[in-house]
């Protein structure tokens, strides 16, 4: 489990990278719009964990999760489009326990730049009374522990955040060049080196030496074109019937097994959630073919190194 979460969970308050929802309602407009409210203060904020299920000292509420935990990702980052026009994507369900008691998490990925909303978030309170979470054209960070409309200082923060990012970037590239060894030559790609007939195209050249660097034709997003939601639902339908794994399974495989240092199955972008490939799907079905109980044994192991 990412070292965040661990520490969302033993947290024994709210802070300005952990809120405690005590339940989520996916059925009601008004919990949507809170929900999405502090998911963006905490994307622009750097990141974060929202924990469903935990009263505000941190204590199991008891209330059900089980309908946030089987939340589509597609939903969430519709219900995030919708409101922002951005289509934000930078967001992880877990399925935890604490102290016995289930709960849902929500890991938050940070922004490049800060999400501005660009529809009312308006809904309808218990008392019949219409209530604003967000405005047109506001833009919420975290202070402390409550998701509030950014200041000066926020976005000053943001910005310089970001400009650091693209100048560590360009320097990382300057120094390469000067610690060149003499001889180098020296090119300029955009992004990763690809096939190309093109004869204005950089000229690369290819040698069999397995220490030299690394030259692979990748898309990731075909390398590795399932998230979490996905990923169950492909793995769901080849196995066989009345078996279906949920996140809980997936995320005792990743630790038990150690799949997030794995090239082969898990890769993460930088600004993105977890991404997962085919190999891995046809994995997971291989090893439950071998062992029927192999997703329950994952989740025995990982409750053991708890």
């Amino acid at each position: 489990m990412p070292e965040a979460i661990d520490k969302a969970l033993k947290a024994k308050r709210e802070s300005k990278h952990v809120e405690f929802k005590r339940s989520l309602d996916p059925s009601s407009a008004g919990e949507w719009c809170e929900l999405i409210k502090d998911i963006v203060a905490m994307s622009n904020s750097g990141g974060g964990v929202i924990v469903v299920g935990l009263e505000n000292n941190g204590s199991p509420s008891g209330a059900s999760v089980d309908e946030t935990v089987s939340l589509d990702h597609a939903v969430i980052v519709d219900k995030i489009r919708k409101y922002t026009g951005t289509q934000f994507d930078g967001i992880e369900i877990y399925e935890a326990q604490k102290i016995g008691r289930k709960i849902a998490v929500f890991e938050i990925s940070p922004s490049k730049v800060p999400v501005v909303f660009s529809h009312v978030g308006t809904y309808e309170t218990e008392q019949k009374k219409q209530k604003n979470a967000f405005s047109v054209g506001q833009i919420y960070f975290r202070h402390g522990a409550k998701s509030e409309p950014g200041t000066s200082e926020d976005l000053r923060n943001a910005f310089d955040k970001y400009v650091d990012a693209i100048r560590r970037e360009w320097l990382d590239g300057v120094k390469k060049v000067v610690k060149a060894p003499p001889g180098s030559a020296i090119a300029v790609f955009a992004g990763e080196v690809v096939e190309s007939s093109d004869k204005s195209a950089t000229p690369v050249r290819l040698v069999d030496d397995p220490n030299a660097p690394g030259y692979r034709l990748i898309d990731q997003d075909k390398t590795y074109p399932y998230r979490q939601t996905e990923l169950i639902r492909v793995v769901n339908a080849m196995l066989p019937q009345g078996v279906d794994i949920n996140s809980r399974d997936l995320l005792s495989v990743r630790r038990v097994y150690k799949v997030d240092a794995d090239l082969r199955y898990f890769h993460k972008p930088k600004f993105g959630t977890p991404q997962y490939s085919d190999e891995f799907a046809n994995w997971l079905v291989q090893q439950h073919k071998v062992d029927n109980a192999f997703f329950q044994n994952a989740r025995d192991r990982m409750a053991g190194q708890n």
